[in-house]
This record gives structure tokens, sequence and C-alpha cells, in this order.
């Protein structure tokens, strides 16, 4: 199968057509084009660059890109052409969609992949190279199936979603529409449900399905498990970064977003516009209300009822002659909590 050219990507712009398109104040030469973007120290004067963390603010004043993105407050300090917004990174983002120089594969299905006859594929649907797509499963228009993808039968993926290499849809999943999936991935394996019985563990079975809603996100190697009973559920625009764990029937509000290594146990229900910081995580069969933020390696042991609310748990690096002080203060002030009649050793009595 061949691929062509990203159909966004544009070999260059004017300023005056970005701010024009998304809407940003242009100070400077409006006919200047810029064909890429670098970060604020490396861009040169045909690359656009942003500033938006005040760690990189020391840069501005060297910076040689054609033009920054950044704040009112930090536009009289810019040598250079000046493109201001109220949120520097999200305009960056929103530009530097024009300039992915990736290709994406052509439509058709290739020699080398295996789609069931009973399944059903839309318009303008790739199918790469090693991917299977079984029967009844239902391909959505635009769709991209990569190298490797198992779509497994009665599964539905939605218009212009693209599962990019080596995913797994199991039975029962259902992706809405334009839902991206990176390499490794896992959609639908069973969930962790085992009951003790007299001679060791039996398994629960696994009897629901995943739906994942419009505008989703799945970063590689990361496993959402089927509901146990019913569906594990994450509603629109849900962002999951690489290696997270969501378990059996957790119900994920919309806009919520989970960094690298968040474990999510069986049956939590996590609200809308929630942050999961990397390696945080939530035990299973409790909710966590909308807008709340986990901060990185803490563990949420019962339910947060508090919109909004930010709690954290992990303890943050810090020199090891440090760090051994404070062990040593903490053993000297739970040895003092507990007197001297507690503190004896065997041989002392």
């Amino acid at each position: 199968m061949s691929t062509i050219p990203n159909p966004n990507a544009v070999a260059s712009h004017a300023l005056a057509d970005l701010a024009e398109r998304f809407g940003l104040e242009l100070r400077g030469d409006g006919d200047h084009r810029v064909a890429s973007v670098a970060t604020l120290g490396e861009a040169g004067p045909g690359a656009v660059t942003f500033l938006a963390n005040r760690a990189y603010r020391p840069q501005l004043a060297e910076t040689r890109a054609g033009a920054v993105i950044l704040r009112e407050a930090d536009a009289a300090d810019c040598p250079v052409n000046v493109l201001v917004a109220g949120d520097p990174y999200l305009a960056y983002a929103r530009i530097a969609t024009l300039f992915d120089p990736r290709p994406v594969p052509s439509p058709g299905i290739d020699p080398a992949a295996s789609v069931h006859e009973a399944a059903v594929i839309g318009q303008d649907v790739a199918v790469c190279a090693g991917a299977v797509v079984g029967s009844g499963a239902i391909i959505g228009d635009g769709a991209i199936i990569g190298p490797g993808c198992v779509v497994a039968p009665g599964v539905t993926l939605g218009a212009g979603s693209h599962l990019v290499a080596n995913v797994t849809l199991c039975d029962g999943v259902r992706l809405g529409l334009r839902v991206l999936v990176h390499p490794g991935a896992v959609i639908g394996a069973d969930g962790f449900g085992i009951a003790r019985g007299p001679e060791g563990w039996e398994k629960v079975p696994q009897l629901g399905g995943v739906v994942v809603g419009d505008d989703c996100e799945i970063g590689a190697n990361s496993c959402i498990d089927r509901g146990a009973i019913g569906d594990t559920v994450l509603e629109a625009d849900v962002r999951i970064d690489n290696h997270v764990q969501i378990g059996h029937n957790c119900h994920v509000g919309a806009h919520t977003a989970m960094a690298a290594f968040t474990g999510i146990s069986g049956s939590t229900r996590i609200g809308r516009n929630c942050l999961f910081a990397g390696r945080s995580g939530a035990y299973g069969h409790i909710e966590i209300a909308d807008g709340v933020t986990v901060s990185a390696m803490t563990m949420v042991s019962k339910d947060i009822t508090e919109p909004g609310s930010t709690w954290s748990g992990g303890i943050p690096a810090r020199p090891l002659r440090e760090w051994q002080r404070s062990l040593a203060q903490l053993s000297r002030l739970a040895k003092k909590r507990r007197g001297p009649h507690q503190t004896k050793g065997k041989n002392n009595e």
C-alpha cells in the first residue's frame, strides 16, 4: 500500500494568514512566511515557535525565529515577529498541525491484509499490511487501520479514527469518531477478575465491552479492560498517555487526561475534566468528582467529593544527604512519641 502526503500540511504560510486563521494579533511583517516549527532556542527565520513556560523566557532575547507565539506581557521584549495569544501553547498546537510532514496511508486494502467478507468497510478506508479485520466489524469512512492491527469480529471503529500500528481491538469494543490509538495499545482485553476457590483461583468471566467516545486518544502500550458486567466507558475527548492501565467497568468522564503509568482499578468512576499526573492511580470502587487534579505518584484510596480539588501524596526528589537526614529525624520522632519503655529491644529487658 502506498502513502500520500499529510493533506493538512502546506509548504509554507504567511504570518498574516496564520493570524487571521487562528484569531491571533500579528505584530510585524505579515508577508513573512514560515514552513516549520522549532524550539525557541533553535528556531530560524523559516520557523514559528512559542513561549509559554517562564523558564524559557531568557531565550526570548536571542531567538532568530520567524515568529514567536506569546502573551501580550512578553511582546515588547521579542526581537522578531510576534503572534499574540491568550494561551500560547494552545495556539502553537493548532498552528503546528499545519506543518506535520508525516505521510498517511492511501485509501484501500493492502494485499497483505486480511479483511473478512462480512466486515462492513466505509469509504476511503485504509487497511495496511498485516492488519486483520474480523467478521461483522464496522469500519467508518476515512478510518485508518495501520500495520499489524487486529480488529476483532463485531468491533465498531468510527469514521476518521486511526489505529497507528499493532493495535488490538477485542470483541465488544466500540470506538467513536476520530479516535487515535497509538502502537501496541490493547482495548477490550479481559479485566482482572478472579475468585478464590477451595483449590485456587477461578476466573470470573468478563462479559462486557469497552465504549470509547469521540475524539479520544489512547497512548502506546496502554490497556483498557473490558467490563465484567456492563461496559468500561471513556466519554468524549479523554486523553490517555503511554503505559496507562484502566481496569474493568471504569467510567472516565469527558475531557479527562492521564499521564504515563497511571493505573485505575476496576469500577472506579472519574468525573469530567480531571487530570492524573504520572504514576498516579486510584483504588477500585470509588468515585472522583469533576475537575479533580491528582499529582504525580499519588494513590487515591477513597471518594473525592469536592469538585476542582487537588490531591497529592508523592514525595518530591531531594539530595541524598538531605533525604537521609529527614529519614533519621522521622525515626527519632517516632521513637520519642512511643516513649523509652517501647524502644527497648529484647536484650535490654
